[in-house]
């Protein structure tokens, strides 16, 4: 057992609890719970949604897959950061303008529809468990670094952990677990990136002719094909990267944590820059992963970040960067388990069981424990994969929430013979082809490794190009097939308020 990583391990447990333990006394109604009070500035809500983003795929899967893949794994940054631009340029202020704790309060602004609340709230809990089980995954490989526990037992550890902090913290401790993790994540990766191009002589090309003698793929290091293999897998891969940040949500539950649309312009770029910055470095830590640690010894690419610490430092330095690592993985379930939780709660059960007679002590209560069933569903379901690549664990979270939760927010927005029929069959269609395809894909799928010990009945590891279209396609069809159906439509005061923020008053 690493005693620096105790030391670290502890620390890092006894901070974040402390942060939680403050914010207990002022979460006390569901506005607090949920967005904290909308309190926070766009710099604060900035690092937050970086810290949001920045999860064990990016610190721990992309490094891996980079030391790995090389030029391939580099795909995964471009993607991350390219969505991106889709979530500043088209969906941050309207959404912001039109939401109060959630996705579907956007949507009801302009369909007051129960079932259709009740189907985006599902929807936003299935999204979340895809994305948590990657975290999870990420925590038991860390915490069985750092402590030398059993994988499973890692992953336990690291689920119960979420569910403290956000039964008992809400938005308020998630939110500056976040900031302090984006701080500390920053800050370890350019350390490391600078330790790694040191021992090239500060020479970046010095490095690149390195790795291409180092790495058992030689030059093919630095060309593309190493992992993916396939145009078709390329482009369905990168489809789902670039769309899916705009529908994942636990990004979207941030940008109602802020007062105002300047606020949130402001957040969505501070966000970017550090999120820019962030996926620079996994360059040289990749790179220095493919030098310095034998390929052997990364295991599927998660721990190469630790390792390369390790080969660089010693085990003090590999203490510091797991115990970083950790709590990027704690920062981002929590925010995932909120997410789930305020969706369960909120849109649910108070609309649609209780059909908004709920008062706030009742919402909270469900919310709480609806995060401890959430974490409990993760947990099992990240022992089932806790092998797989973090990276591309998210990537299958990132397909399904652009193939059901994008065509939902674009044509609510900007399609005005949109219906809430269509928006159902639409998120229905983008859900179920994403789960079905992935199911029957290679991932699950495989006579030598897989959870189904047969031949794969779909090609494609990452269904995005198949299940986007789809996505679009129900929401097309069932809006078309029920146009005859009579709804309460407010397309005129949903573009109104995307646009201004303001309310406008009944008559």
């Amino acid at each position: 057992m690493n005693i620096s990583g105790v030391i670290f391990f502890l620390a890092i447990l006894v901070g974040t609890l402390a942060i939680t333990y403050s914010a207990v006394k002022r979460t006390t109604n569901t506005n607090e719970y949920y967005v904290a009070g909308n309190r926070l500035t766009g710099t604060q809500n900035g690092l937050a949604i970086a810290g949001d983003y920045m999860s064990a795929a990016s610190f721990l899967g992309i490094s891996g897959t980079i030391a790995l893949y090389g030029f391939d794994g580099f795909l995964y940054s471009v993607g991350f950061l390219v969505s991106y631009l889709v979530l500043l340029l088209i969906v941050a202020e309207p959404l912001h303008n039109l939401g109060k704790f959630t996705l579907a309060d956007t949507i009801a602004v302009r369909f007051d529809h129960r079932w259709l609340r009740g189907t985006v709230a599902f929807n936003t809990i299935v999204i979340s468990i895809f994305y948590m089980i990657a975290q999870l995954v990420g925590a038991g490989a860390v915490i069985h670094l750092l402590l030398n526990l059993d994988v499973s037992f890692s992953i336990f550890i690291a689920g119960l952990l979420m569910v403290i902090y956000v039964v008992f913290g809400g938005m308020i401790a998630t939110s500056w677990v976040q900031i302090i993790k984006t701080i500390l994540l920053l800050s370890t990766t350019v350390i490391i990136s600078m330790i790694v191009l040191s021992r090239f002589h500060w020479n970046v090309f010095e490095m690149f002719t390195h790795v291409t003698t180092a790495t058992h793929l030689g030059e093919r290091f630095l060309l593309p094909g190493n992992e993916l293999t396939s145009p078709i897998e390329t482009f369905s891969f990168h489809l789902a990267l670039v769309l899916g940040a705009a529908g994942l949500p636990h990004i979207i539950t941030r940008l109602f944590t802020v007062k105002d649309a300047i606020s949130i312009r402001r957040s969505v770029v501070t966000a970017t820059g550090v999120v820019g910055i962030f996926y620079l470095m996994t360059i040289f830590l990749g790179f220095g992963a493919a030098a310095f640690v034998r390929s052997e010894k990364i295991e599927g690419g998660n721990l190469a970040v630790p390792l390369l610490a390790n080969a660089l430092g010693g085990e003090f330095l590999m203490a510091f960067v797991s115990a970083v690592a950790f709590t990027t993985i704690l920062a981002v379930v929590t925010g995932l388990a909120l997410s789930a939780s305020s969706a369960f709660a909120h849109d649910f059960y108070s609309t649609l069981i209780r059909k908004g007679q709920a008062s706030d002590e009742e919402q909270m209560v469900v919310a709480k424990g609806s995060a401890a069933a959430v974490g409990l569903v993760s947990i099992f379901l990240a022992l089932t994969v806790q092998k797989w690549n973090v990276a591309f664990l998210v990537s299958l979270a990132f397909a399904v929430a652009a193939s059901a939760n994008l065509p939902l927010i674009l044509l609510t927005l900007f399609w005005r013979q949109f219906n809430p029929i269509g928006a159902i069959s639409g998120i229905m269609t983008g859900l179920l082809s994403s789960i079905i395809l992935v199911i029957l894909s290679p991932n699950v799928m495989d006579p030598v490794s897989g959870l189904i010990r047969m031949e794969a009945l779909f090609p494609l590891k990452n269904p995005g190009v198949v299940t986007i279209p789809l996505g679009f396609l129900g929401a097309y069809l069932g809006t078309i097939l029920s146009r005859k159906w009579q709804h309460k439509d407010k397309y005129d005061e949903l573009l109104f308020r995307a646009h201004t923020g303001a309310v406008l008053e009944e008559k």
